[in-house]
């Protein structure tokens, strides 16, 4: 259970919400929520296939509750809490 303000929210009805970042791109949807001591800790989220390829082929990450700017019927969180893509590492002939 999740107490949004005044509203409650059932786990079970935020698994599977779109995830958006604070920007307004898609990047994919609720997994799971990851529990520690009564309260959620983290979320699970099955990366979208366009970010997917921004995150080097990553098909999920676990975002820290924190950076959750929004749950409703979409969850909002903040990009700076998405990993960064590796740079790629250029070979010297």
């Amino acid at each position: 259970m999740i107490i949004l303000g005044m509203r409650v929210m059932k786990l079970s009805e935020v698994l599977g919400a779109k995830v958006y970042t604070d920007s307004g791109d898609y990047f994919g949807e609720v997994e799971e929520a990851n529990i520690s001591g009564n309260k959620v800790d983290s979320w699970r989220i099955r990366v979208a296939g366009t970010m997917a390829t921004l995150l080097s082929g990553a098909r999920g990450v676990i975002i820290p509750h924190q950076f959750v700017r929004s749950i409703s019927d979409i969850f909002i969180i903040t990009k700076s809490a998405l990993p960064s893509p590796e740079p790629e590492v250029e070979e010297l002939a």
